[in-house]
């Protein structure tokens, strides 16, 4: 909780803090990055260049803040939004002696855009809801780290070779990694990501997370990249580029251990899974596991793409859904080709079915993640049965403040 003196003091500077929130975290990144150029690593480039990253942190920041005085999210919302950082953070390797450097940043940053406003007591206030939120992590991340097996302070990193690389779609391939050391690849759940630490040609390093697109029960992992084009001026996407043009069957990568909160609930209740793009990834991950230990679930897929050519995994999806006794799949063309029961155009979210007590997974593009979610909320679907994977952020913002008579 936020104490009492530390309260009314957020209450009343939340509406300009929030309104500066993008302002403030643009100043943090340049001079945290500027001076510390090491940690360059930890972060998308692309998501940089598009100001996606900063849209994160000023987005956790104000829903925290929010909630601390009662004007924001509730508990459930800031539960899901620490466990989806506290995983990310863990896939990443984040260590609890970063966050003391992240703070002294942020805070230099309300200082430098807010001005001489913000007076030591405001400057407590915030710093307060800073660390608040930050022992919230650090908590969470030591679970998820001993549950993982990463010790603390131990390298996160393990080495994998390629067995196997191969084309699923256009602008998309699977790779197949087993460990290097010979041991057995680690257990996860269906749903979860991995991070590849790319070794750039020059000797750069980026890290990227990937979902895990096959069922734990192979004995390896793999993972399923779509190569990343940029638009509307974005750069290509470094990392997707470089294991499509450079790595190949006998090299090696670096993975983190799987992590990820996108995970299946164990029950037996319908599951409908909806993806748009290369968002298919978890779900083939969760079906091919439901079809091996749960032939008599029901599950409908759901899936969006450009065209034909451009959907991964389509024919294995199909294979894991003739196992089940009850399958049903929907698919949406923008652009048709010769698919007789592929729709054209968008998803329709009137025509999903709606199973009595289905569990929805989702995962895809954001705003395709917006539309399908506000969707299935119109037609009743409550949001405890809505669970999802953003590469991204939620992207809450507090209230203006009235404008005065």
């Amino acid at each position: 909780m936020l104490s009492a003196t530390s309260t009314p003091i957020v209450a009343a500077t939340l509406p300009v803090v929030g309104a500066n929130l993008d302002a403030i975290t643009s100043v943090f990144y340049e001079t945290m990055l500027g001076e510390n150029p090491e940690l360059l690593q930890l972060f998308n480039r692309s998501a940089q260049a598009t100001g996606a990253q900063r849209q994160a942190l000023a987005s956790a920041v104000a829903a925290f803040a929010g909630h601390l005085i009662g004007a924001g999210p509730d508990a459930a919302f800031i539960e899901h939004v620490v466990e989806r950082i506290a995983h990310r953070h863990c896939a990443l390797g984040v260590r609890p002696e970063e966050y003391t450097l992240v703070g002294r940043y942020l805070m230099r940053a309300v200082g430098t855009v807010l001005g001489d406003a913000v007076t030591p007591e405001i400057a407590a206030a915030w710093d307060e809801v800073y660390w608040l939120f930050a022992a919230r992590l650090i908590g969470r991340e030591a679970r998820i780290y001993g549950a993982a097996g990463v010790a603390d302070g131990a390298d996160p990193w393990r080495d994998y070779l390629v067995l196997n690389k191969i084309t699923e779609a256009d602008d998309t391939v699977s790779f197949i990694l087993t460990p290097v050391d010979g041991d057995p690849a680690p257990a996860f759940l269906p749903g979860q990501y991995v991070t590849v630490a790319a070794e750039l040609p020059g000797g750069d390093r980026q890290l990227r997370q990937y979902s895990l697109s096959q069922a734990p029960a192979a004995g390896s992992l793999r993972i399923t990249v779509r190569r990343i084009r940029g638009v509307a001026g974005a750069p290509d996407g470094i990392v997707s580029g470089f294991l499509h043009d450079h790595v190949d069957v006998g090299d090696k990568l670096r993975l983190s251990q799987p992590y990820g909160d996108l995970t299946l609930r164990d029950d037996a209740e319908p599951l409908v899974l909806i993806s748009a793009g290369v968002g298919v990834t978890p779900m083939a991950s969760i079906l091919d596991h439901v079809s091996r230990t749960q032939p008599g679930r029901e599950v409908t897929v759901v899936h969006a793409d450009r065209g034909p050519d451009r959907h991964p995994l389509r024919a294995e999806i199909a294979a894991h859904g003739s196992r089940l006794r009850s399958f049903n799949s929907l698919t949406w063309y923008e652009q048709p080709g010769a698919e007789p029961d592929a729709r054209t155009g968008l998803i329709d979210t009137d025509e999903i079915p709606l199973p009595d007590g289905a569990d929805f997974y989702l995962c895809g593009p954001v705003p395709f993640m917006q539309a399908v979610r506000a969707g299935l909320h119109r037609r009743g679907v409550p949001d405890e049965r809505i669970r999802y994977e953003v590469f991204g952020s939620e992207q809450w913002r507090p209230a203006p403040e009235p404008a005065s008579a």
